[in-house]
């Protein structure tokens, strides 16, 4: 089973490198734009006994070693 765990800042904390490239956007003229933010986009192949088990296990990966809890959310997809 494949899963998608999208990576992201909490709100509130700093993004330095999203506002790298929105001050690189602005640059090139597109100032519409208001915030950027960068995250981080995982996929895992499981070998899952059911969609549960699937979203328990990236939940448990995800908590323990692809976010840091204290200034990232992430959130879990299942295909």
């Amino acid at each position: 089973m494949m899963v998608k765990v999208i990576v992201t800042h909490k709100p509130g904390v700093l993004d330095p490198q999203g506002q790298t490239v929105l001050q690189s956007l602005r640059q090139l003229g597109h100032r519409d734009i208001r915030d950027v933010r960068i995250g981080k986009y995982i996929e895992i192949e499981l070998d899952a006994t059911s969609r549960e088990d699937a979203e328990r296990q990236a939940a448990q990966i995800s908590d323990k070693m692809l976010a840091n809890p204290v200034i990232e959310t992430f959130r879990v997809e299942l295909e």
